[in-house]
C-alpha cells in the first residue's frame, strides 16, 4: 500500500508550521499597515517593520530555547517566586517609572527597546495556576478558590490589579480570565462557580462603568454609526475596511485605511487593514489556520499524561486562540473595544516574544510527556516512552 503523504510527521511539527505561517502573514501586514504611521512620526517607513523583524530573531531564541527547556521544572516553588516577584516587581515599575501612551502606561523603556510587563504577567498566571491545578488533580484534592486554601488565586487577584490600574481593563481581564477558565476545566466546585459568575459580573460592570472614556465605549460598541465621529469613530472606520475588502481584497500595500483613517491599524486593528487588502479569503485563511492550531492543542493536551502539562497547553491555547477570537470579534464589532492584540499579526514585540516563547513551552510538553507519538500507515499511534 502506497504511504500516504502528510505535511508534518507529528503535532509538534504542526504547530511549528502554523505559527510560523501566521508569522509570515502579520510581518507583511504589518509592513502594509505601518508604513505610513512610520513615516509620518519617524520619517522612516520601514521603522515599525525593522523594529518587528528584530523582536522575530529574539522570539526564535526564546521560542528554541523554550522548547527545550523541561516545563516541568517551572513547577518548583524557587521557579513560581521568582516569576511572581519578577511580575509584580516590573508592574510596579511600570506605575513609577512607565511611559504613557494614550493616557496608560503600560510600557518600562529599556534603551534599545520598550518591555511590556503585562505581557509577561499573561503567561506567569498561567504557568501558576496550572501547577496549581495540576497538583490538585494528581492528588485529587477539590478545586477550589477558597483564600484559606489557594494563595494563587489571590496572586492572580493581585496582578491583575497592577495592570487594571495602569489602566488596561482589556489585559487584566486576559490575566484573570484564563486561570479562572482553568478552574472551570480543571473542575470547579459548583459553589465556587456561582460565586465567580456573580462577584464577576458586578465587578465588570462596576469596571466598565466607573471611568468616562469606558462607558462612552459601551454606548459607541450599542450603536457606533451614531457616534461616528465621535467615540464610534475607531469601530466605524473598522468595519468600512473590512467591508470595502469584498471577497479578495484590494491588494497587498493598496489598503486606504491605514492613511490615517483608522486607528491603530498595525496594532490592535491590524486584522482590519488584512481583510481590506487581503479580503474574505485572507481573513478565511485566518481563521482555518487558528482552528487548526486549536485542533493540535487539544491533541497535545489529550495525550498528556502530566496535569500540569495539560493544564499549561489549555491555558496556553486560551492565550494564543481565545485572544485571537476575542480581537477579531472586537474588530469585527462583536465585543467592544478593549485593546485585545491579534496574536502573531498586531505589532507588540513584548506579546510576540512571549507569545513564542508560550509556544515553545507547548512543544516542551509534548517532548517531554509521558507518550511518544509514532505513525503506523494511516494511524498515529501513541506509546509509553
Amino acid at each position: 500500500m502506497k504511504k500516504q503523504r502528510r505535511f508534518w510527521i507529528n503535532d509538534m511539527e504542526a504547530l511549528t508550521y502554523i505559527m510560523f505561517i501566521l508569522i509570515i502573514i502579520g510581518t507583511i501586514n504589518i509592513c502594509s499597515a505601518s508604513l505610513i504611521t512610520a513615516y509620518t512620526d519617524f520619517e522612516n517607513p520601514y521603522y515599525f517593520l525593522t523594529r518587528h523583524l528584530i523582536s522575530i530573531l529574539v522570539g526564535l531564541v526564546a521560542f528554541a530555547a523554550s522548547s527545550r527547556f523541561n516545563y516541568k521544572r517551572l513547577s518548583h516553588p524557587n521557579w513560581q517566586m521568582g516569576l511572581i516577584a519578577i511580575t509584580i516587581l516590573s508592574l510596579a515599575a511600570v506605575l513609577l517609572f512607565g511611559i504613557t501612551v494614550n493616557g496608560s502606561r503600560r510600557w518600562l523603556p529599556l534603551g534599545f527597546m520598550q518591555f511590556q510587563p503585562s505581557e509577561l504577567a499573561k503567561i506567569v498566571t498561567i504557568i501558576i495556576s496550572s501547577s496549581y491545578l495540576g497538583r490538585c488533580l494528581d492528588k485529587k484534592l477539590p478545586i477550589t478558590i477558597d483564600p484559606r486554601k489557594n494563595i494563587v488565586f489571590i496572586v492572580c487577584l493581585v496582578i491583575a490589579g497592577f495592570v487594571e490600574a495602569q489602566p488596561d481593563m482589556g489585559t487584566a481581564m486576559i490575566i484573570l480570565g484564563i486561570p479562572i477558565a482553568l478552574y472551570f476545566i480543571a473542575g470547579l466546585d459548583k459553589k465556587w462557580m456561582g460565586i465567580i459568575c456573580g462577584v464577576g459580573a458586578i465587578l465588570l460592570a462596576f469596571l466598565a462603568t466607573f471611568q468616562p472614556y469606558r462607558l462612552d465605549r459601551l454606548k459607541s460598541y450599542w450603536d457606533p454609526w451614531s457616534r461616528a465621529q465621535d467615540d464610534g469613530y475607531q469601530i466605524v472606520q473598522s468595519i468600512l475596511a473590512i467591508g470595502s475588502g469584498e471577497f479578495s481584497g484590494m491588494g497587498l500595500g493598496h489598503g486606504f485605511s491605514k492613511y490615517s483613517y483608522l486607528p491603530e491599524s498595525h496594532t490592535d486593528f491590524a486584522f482590519a487593514v488584512l481583510c481590506q487588502e487581503m479580503g474574505f479569503i485572507g481573513a478565511l485563511v485566518m481563521f482555518f489556520l487558528l482552528i487548526a492550531m486549536a485542533f493540535y492543542f487539544i491533541k497535545i493536551a489529550l495525550h498528556t499524561k502530566d496535569n500540569f502539562g495539560k493544564m499549561l497547553v489549555c491555558g496556553i491555547m486560551l492565550l494564543i486562540v481565545g485572544q485571537a477570537a476575542a480581537n477579531m470579534a472586537m474588530v469585527v464589532g462583536l465585543l467592544p473595544v478593549i485593546g485585545f492584540p491579534l496574536p502573531f499579526i498586531s505589532y507588540g514585540g513584548t506579546s510576540l516574544i512571549l507569545n513564542m516563547t508560550s509556544m515553545g513551552l507547548v512543544l516542551s510538553v509534548n517532548r517531554h510527556n509521558k507518550t511518544t507519538q509514532t505513525n503506523s500507515g494511516n494511524n498515529t499511534v501513541y506509546t509509553k516512552k
